[in-house]
């Protein structure tokens, strides 16, 4: 394969329109999931291209294994991921040692998510690299009455890996926000004051 070669992990067409970007700035890019979802082109022929190979998140040493395959001898040189929180760090784990020294990472991490997203990435299968985070809110940050939709999480993206691939050093970044939260009005008491009896001084008569 010529030309930088980055490996997408997400789930089928989640982020086809950051894989089209590449494969037209002439990267190849490796898609390993359960279902195909073709790349959408333009009329013209890009410089790049994308394999896309069946592989499942449960299997990830079977996963890396045809990765590996795919790149005959080659190193990934840009890795991104939008993985369940109970696949991401075995799924990491497999495909970090096809991963080139320097190659960065893009995470893309839920707001919502129980499991709580680390600062920096410390004892983690990809702590010796430079790790560009994206947190997604629940509603677009442009109206709360609107769900976060794919375009706004797409562009995310997209500026992540043009940070990663500049030489960025590891940061967190948000994509949209969270849903607020409701205020619960306090309980209101009627003719309460009246009812209760006067407190008088002791020293007053």
């Amino acid at each position: 394969m010529e030309g930088p070669t980055a490996l997408i992990l997400a789930g089928a067409g989640m982020l086809n329109g950051v894989t089209r970007t590449l494969v037209y700035d002439g990267w190849n890019v490796i898609l390993p999931c359960r279902r195909y979802s073709p790349v959408p082109l333009d009329g013209d022929e890009p410089s790049g291209r994308a394999v896309w190979l069946e592989a499942h998140w449960d299997r990830p040493e079977e996963l890396a294994q045809q990765v590996a395959e795919t790149l005959d001898g080659k190193s990934v040189d840009l890795l991104v991921t939008w993985l369940h929180d109970s696949y991401r760090e075995p799924v990491s784990k497999a495909v970090e040692p096809l991963l080139a020294p320097a190659a960065p990472v893009v995470e893309v991490w839920s707001q919502t998510s129980a499991t709580t997203v680390p600062e920096q990435p410390t004892s983690e299968p990809l702590a010796g690299h430079s790790v560009q985070r994206i947190l997604l809110g629940e509603v677009s940050a442009f109206d709360e009455e609107r769900a976060l939709g794919q375009g706004e999480i797409v562009a995310s993206v997209g500026a992540a890996v043009d940070r990663a691939l500049s030489g960025a050093p590891s940061s967190r970044h948000e994509a949209g926000r969270r849903r607020s939260q409701p205020r619960i009005p306090r309980p209101r008491v009627h003719d309460l004051v009246g009812g209760l009896p006067r407190w008088t001084s002791p020293t007053l008569k």
